[in-house]
């Protein structure tokens, strides 16, 4: 149930704070108090793979189901048995959660409290052995569905089991007779539909000659598997045709009872199904622990500082993984980032998806400080694959998947946008991406944007909310898995050793007068784009509106969620008043 429940959460994330809320002081209780999560731990554990929901709904249309055969009667004895099992464990689940201070564990304290699941305890220990409990295959989980009623609860019932009892033992005497005539250490193995069968090692098998692997006369239908033999004899085989009959008589009879009692428990069925929510909820947020390092907040603005990619930690060597930061609001709602290829841009999109997700779903992050806002949808396109089901190229799964995140798209969506454009001539991949970003900027989403575009940072600088960032390269020593360079995410276009390609190119020994030539192209266009952007008119006014969207939005963000002193918040505000002071100088 807990790995449902947890698939659901992960497909549908909560986007009630107050539901949030309650999950995160549930998962920081637990990792707080050692003791409550060792209880929680072995009170789950003996649940282990039980899955409720399946068992009441296998009783439930069983009961609709007449029974005309011993095989489903078989299974509506073995699935009574599992549900006694089912209300057993959940008193050391209850004990478990007993004196919690979040609020949410004891609501699901309470839910496994129910008095109901007391009378359907009360109900199958009247009606089943306590000794009985269903085990997986052999002779052992037959007769714990042929002795799973009570005795005295059906006459008859009692009789067909003395029957089999005795056809039992009759077919061990049989083995002992023939171990004893042949001087062999013959075994008994039940095999379901066929019965008894004998079994023997094979190295133990001595012939009349002398010779190894033949077995005396008499014995029919003989295999070997494993290194030991299988095979039966006529006496076994009338004798299991006799067990055979007393044990369908049996389990026909017990069904009767087990029918009774089910009608009479699915009565209360509700509290098995609020039980089972209960059990899945606390199982999930258990989970949630071992993967806790800090604790998220929902402000309304995306911050995170040192977040770190959560399936990455894991796999790679400790200290290996760049810890990169994010911040997105109002005055930064969509925000472009350019990078060569391998320098991670996508891991990064990656990243914020997956603890967007983590998140909301009531489970702490990997980082030092995260905050979140709530969002409506995670849409993304981050793949650059084509569809032959539905026979798109490549440009064409784009464009549908573009049209999907259009037209869903709304203030509090968060929108991950991987390499747009790709799929077809440059010069239209920066007209159809241009024309996308700008209608995201319309819709006011919080867009991630990662391009080889370069011109899209022009194109866009007209809109204040449009942040530019780049991965800053880093030269460290080469070695077998890493080419010499690392990449940091930081602000803006990149205003020195822009060109990663040439770097990595050096790294990889290209000729010095290549490399040379290729640099001075590059400066010499770079040179020139930047002095048409400084004298463009249209790029101050955008600068200028900028600094006011910044002003605007911070403002605001801390009127509404500042916890600061009087004194910091004090500090704070000067600071910020000789930053944008001295921006209005610079324009």
């Amino acid at each position: 149930m807990g790995t449902r429940l947890l698939r659901v959460n992960i497909l549908s994330p909560i986007t009630v704070q107050s539901s949030l809320d309650a999950r995160l002081d549930v998962v920081e209780e637990l990792i707080n108090s050692e003791d409550r999560y060792t209880q929680l731990r072995e009170s789950l554990k003996v649940m282990n793979k039980m899955d409720f929901d399946k068992l009441i709904v296998a009783l439930a249309s069983s009961e609709a189901k007449e029974t005309l055969s011993a095989k489903p009667a078989s299974q509506r004895v073995s699935q009574m048995l599992n549900l006694r099992n089912v209300v057993k464990q959940l008193p050391s689940l209850r004990k478990a959660l007993q004196g919690c201070r979040s609020q949410l564990l004891r609501i699901i304290c309470d839910m496994v409290s129910d008095e109901r699941l007391d009378i359907i305890e009360e109900l199958i220990s009247a009606n089943l052995n306590e000794e009985c409990t269903p085990t997986k295959g052999g002779i052992g989980a037959v007769n714990a569905r042929v002795y799973a009623v009570k005795v005295k609860q059906n006459r008859l019932l009692d009789v067909a089991r003395e029957t089999y009892k005795e056809n039992v033992s009759d077919i061990y005497q049989l083995n002992r007779t023939l171990s004893a005539e042949h001087d062999l250490p013959l075994s008994l193995v039940y095999q379901e539909g066929s019965g008894f069968v004998f079994s023997l090692k094979a190295s133990e098998v001595d012939g009349p000659s002398g010779r190894k692997g033949e077995l005396p006369e008499g014995f029919i239908n003989v295999t070997m598997k494993k290194g030991r033999y299988t095979f039966s004899s006529m006496d076994l085989k009338k004798m299991n045709a006799r067990m055979k009959d007393a044990l369908d008589e049996t389990l026909l009879l017990s069904d009767k009872v087990i029918q009774e009692l089910t009608a009479e428990v699915l009565v209360h069925a509700g509290a098995l199904y609020k039980a089972s929510e209960a059990v899945a909820l606390v199982d999930m947020l258990w989970s949630f622990t071992h993967a806790s390092i800090i604790r998220p907040e929902f402000t309304g603005t995306l911050a995170i500082k040192s977040g770190r990619h959560p399936v990455l930690e894991v796999v790679q060597p400790a200290g290996s993984l760049i810890a990169n930061d994010v911040y997105c609001d109002g005055s930064s709602s969509f925000q472009i980032i350019q990078g060569p290829n391998m320098s991670g841009k996508s891991t990064y999109l990656r990243q914020l998806g997956l603890l967007a997700v983590m998140a909301m779903i009531g489970c702490f992050v990997p980082a030092e400080y995260a905050s979140f806002k709530l969002y409506d949808a995670l849409l993304t396109r981050l793949s650059n694959d084509d569809d032959l089901e539905r026979s798109l190229s490549t440009f064409a799964n784009e464009m549908t998947s573009s049209a999907m995140i259009l037209g869903l798209a709304t203030p509090n969506s968060l929108v991950l946008i991987d390499e747009l454009g790709r799929g077809t001539s440059p010069r239209e991949g920066v007209g159809i991406s241009h024309a996308i970003a700008e209608a995201l900027i319309g819709a006011k989403a919080s867009v991630f944007f990662v391009t080889h575009f370069s011109e899209l940072s022009a194109t866009l600088s007209g809109h204040p909310t449009v942040v530019n960032l780049h991965l800053s390269v880093q030269s460290t020593p080469q070695t077998s898995t890493n080419f010499g360079m690392i990449f940091r995410i930081l602000d803006g276009v990149s205003d020195h050793q822009t060109h990663y390609g040439l770097e990595l190119a050096r790294l990889a020994d290209l000729p010095a007068d290549v490399l040379r030539e290729g640099q001075r192209v590059a400066e010499t266009l770079d040179a020139l784009q930047k002095r048409q952007e400084e004298e463009s008119e249209g790029s101050q006014i955008a600068m200028r509106r900028k600094v006011l969207l910044r002003l605007r939005t911070q403002l605001k963000q801390v009127y509404e969620h500042s916890t600061l002193p009087d004194d910091d918040l004090l500090d704070y505000l000067k600071r910020f008043h000789t930053d944008i002071a001295k921006a209005f100088i610079h324009l």
